[in-house]
């Protein structure tokens, strides 16, 4: 089975600044690319303004170490306002995210056309 990273929340998927720095002690190649500005984005934030940190939106959805560390930190891996869920798919199946009535699902990709 493989496993992907949706989020069931309606906002945009972030992971926590937790999670983020997880990532890059996994050595996760887009977390290591991205700058780490802290538990807050940007430095004049203040810890009450947590919908700054932005982290983590251009990392694989089915990234091994993504997969990895929201099972291990659950809901301590959700970045702003994200719901972040794991779910396991069949390995030969070709997948898609959809974005559905604000949250996320998984789709077999099929073929359209405009």
């Amino acid at each position: 089975m493989k496993k992907i990273v949706i989020n069931k929340s309606c906002d945009q998927f972030f992971v926590s600044h937790k999670a983020f720095v997880r990532l890059r002690e996994l050595g996760q190649p887009e977390a290591l690319q991205e700058i780490d500005r802290g538990a807050y984005w940007p430095h004049a934030a203040a810890p009450q303004e947590p919908s700054l940190n932005r982290c983590g939106a251009l990392i694989p959805r089915d990234d091994e170490k993504l997969v990895r560390v929201v099972e291990e930190l659950r809901a301590e891996a959700n970045g702003h306002a994200a719901e972040l869920k794991v779910v396991a798919i069949p390995d030969d199946v070709q997948w898609i995210i959809v974005k559905l009535d604000g949250g996320e699902h998984v789709s077999e990709a099929h073929r359209t056309w405009g």
